[in-house]
C-alpha cells in the first residue's frame, strides 16, 4: 500500500468499504499502487493496468485495455461509445466485490499478460470519426477553419467533433459550432 494513496480511500465514504475491498484485491495480484490523476491506480512495470475510481451510482475498476481482454464473464462495460480501449467492471456493493473476487483476480492477471505480450488497442483515427454536417458546412465554406482545424492535435479534434456530435438538434449543434469557430481559429481546444 502506498501512503500516498490512503486520502482517497479516507476521504471517499459513500464507497469506502468497497474501494477498501477492491484494493486489497488488486494488491493481491502484485500490482503497484500509485496516484494517478487523483485516483488509485495499480501498475506493472511501466504500464498502468487497473484504476479504481468511484461515481455517484457505483464504484469501479478500470481496466486500460480492457477492450483487450478476453470477457468470458461479460462483466466489462464500456464507459461511453466513444471510450476505445478502457472498459469498467462496475460494483455497487461490497458483498457483490466479494463475490467477484476470484474472477476479478482472473482479469487482473490476464491484463497483466496483455500488457507483457505488448498488445495495443488498434485506436481509430480522426477521419475515421463522421463530422456533423452543420460543422463540415462550416469548414467547406471556411478555408481559414478548416486549416485551424486541421493543424489541431488529434485529441482536440475528436474533442470537438464528440460535442458537436453529442447534441440532438440541429440548431443546438450549429449553436455549438458557431460558438467555438474563434477558439479553433485561434488553435485551441474544447476547454482551453
Amino acid at each position: 500500500m502506498n501512503p500516498k494513496v490512503d486520502f482517497y480511500f479516507d476521504k471517499e465514504k459513500k464507497w469506502q468499504k468497497e474501494i477498501e475491498q477492491l484494493r486489497i484485491i488488486i494488491l493481491d495480484c502484485g500490482l503497484t499502487e500509485e496516484l494517478k490523476w487523483g485516483c488509485p491506480c495499480y501498475t506493472y512495470g511501466e504500464s498502468n493496468i487497473v484504476l479504481i475510481h468511484v461515481f455517484k451510482e457505483y464504484c469501479a475498476c478500470l481496466f486500460f485495455k480492457g477492450a483487450l481482454l478476453n470477457d468470458a464473464d461479460g462483466i466489462l462495460i464500456q464507459q461511453t461509445e466513444n471510450v476505445q480501449s478502457a472498459r469498467q467492471v462496475r460494483f455497487t456493493n461490497v458483498k457483490e466485490i466479494a463475490k467477484m473476487e476470484k474472477t476479478l483476480k482472473a482479469y487482473i492477471y490476464e491484463a497483466i499478460e496483455v500488457d507483457r505480450a505488448g498488445l495495443k488497442v488498434k485506436l481509430k483515427k480522426t477521419a475515421d470519426f463522421k463530422i456533423p454536417g452543420e460543422f463540415q458546412k462550416k469548414l467547406d465554406k471556411n478555408a481559414a477553419l478548416k486549416k485551424a482545424f486541421n493543424a489541431l492535435t488529434p485529441g482536440r479534434q475528436r474533442a470537438y467533433i464528440f460535442y458537436f456530435s453529442q447534441a440532438k438538434q440541429s440548431k443546438t449543434r450549429e449553436a455549438r459550432v458557431e460558438k467555438y469557430i474563434q477558439q479553433i481559429l485561434e488553435g485551441k481546444g474544447l476547454d482551453d
